[in-house]
C-alpha cells in the first residue's frame, strides 16, 4: 500500500470520528435541553401544586365557610335573621320562651318528662313557645353535632312547625338521644334516620337535601349566636334555661329548670299568672 493511500485512509477516519463527535455533542445538547425543561416543568408544576394546596389549605371550610355563607332563613321564622321561632296560637297571651342545646343531656331529660306536656299546652292555647338554639357544647366536649342538629331542626322547620315540634322531640328521645360525649348529630345520615321517624319528614328530599347540603347552617350560627346574647341580658349560660316575660321558669329548687312533669306544671301554672 501506498503512503499516500494510507495518509488518505488516516484522514477520512480523523474526518469521520470528527463527525462523529459533533453528533454525540449535537445529541447530548438537545439532551440537556431536555432535561433542563422538563426540570423546569416539574419545578413549576411543584410550584403550582404547593400553592394550589396552601390555597386550599388556607380555604375556609366546614363551619368556619358557614360563617360567611350567605344566611338563609327557615320557613315560619320572623325578625331580621330568622332567629325568631314562637309556635303556638296567636290568642294565646304569654310566650314560654325556650333555650336548648341538641347534645344536652339535661334537655333530653327534660323533653323527655314534659314534651308532651308543653306541645298539649300549646295546643290549648294556655301560652306560645319562642324557641332558641344553642351549640356551646360543641365547644365544650369538642364537636360539632350540636350545630349540624340544630342546621337540621332548621332544614324541619322549613316544613312546617308540627315537624319541628316532632323532630326536636325525636332528637331528645331515650332512644335516639346520644350520650354527651357521643358527637353521634354530627353524622347527616344519623340525623336522618331519626328524621324518618317523623311522618312529614320520612323519605322528605326537599329536608334531606337541605340536611346533606348544609342549607341552614349559617342560620344556626346565628341562633346560637342570639342564645349567647340572651343569655348575657338574662343571666344564664346552661340549658334547659326557659323564661316567661324576662323571668326564669324554675323547679323546686329555685334555680334550674323543672326536671319531672309535676315540678313543670306547678312552674308553669305560677309563671302564667305572674
Amino acid at each position: 500500500m501506498s503512503k499516500r493511500n494510507t495518509q488518505a485512509a488516516k484522514t477520512a477516519a480523523r474526518e469521520r470520528l470528527r463527525e462523529e463527535r459533533e453528533r454525540q455533542a449535537k445529541r447530548d445538547k438537545v439532551k440537556r435541553q431536555a432535561i433542563v425543561g422538563l426540570s423546569v416543568v416539574a419545578v413549576l408544576a411543584a410550584a403550582g401544586g404547593i400553592g394550589y394546596a396552601v390555597v386550599q389549605n388556607n380555604k375556609p371550610s366546614g363551619w368556619e365557610a358557614a360563617k360567611k355563607a350567605t344566611l338563609v332563613k327557615p320557613a315560619h321564622t320572623t325578625g331580621k335573621d330568622g332567629t325568631t321561632v314562637v309556635i303556638g296560637k296567636d290568642t294565646a297571651k304569654k310566650t314560654l320562651t325556650m333555650y336548648e342545646d341538641p347534645r344536652c343531656p339535661v334537655c333530653a331529660q327534660f323533653e323527655q318528662a314534659s314534651g308532651a306536656t308543653v306541645d298539649k299546652d300549646v295546643a290549648d292555647g294556655k301560652y306560645k313557645i319562642q324557641y332558641v338554639g344553642a351549640t356551646f357544647i360543641d365547644n365544650n366536649i369538642p364537636g360539632e353535632g350540636s350545630k349540624n342538629a340544630l342546621s337540621a331542626l332548621g332544614a324541619a322547620l322549613n316544613v312546617d312547625q308540627e315537624a319541628f315540634l316532632k323532630y326536636k322531640a325525636a332528637l331528645y328521645s331515650a332512644k335516639y338521644h346520644p350520650d354527651e360525649q357521643d358527637d353521634k348529630f354530627k353524622s347527616d345520615d344519623y340525623l336522618i334516620k331519626v328524621a324518618d321517624t317523623v311522618p312529614a319528614l320520612k323519605g322528605n328530599a326537599s329536608f334531606q337535601k337541605a340536611v346533606k347540603d348544609g342549607t341552614y347552617d349559617k342560620w344556626a350560627l346565628v341562633m346560637s349566636d342570639k342564645f349567647n346574647t340572651d343569655g348575657k341580658k338574662y343571666g344564664f349560660q346552661g340549658t334547659p334555661t326557659l323564661l316567661m316575660d324576662g323571668k326564669k321558669v324554675t323547679g323546686s329548687d329555685g334555680q334550674n329548670a323543672p326536671m319531672t312533669q309535676a315540678e313543670y306544671v306547678t312552674a308553669i301554672t305560677k309563671a302564667l299568672k305572674g
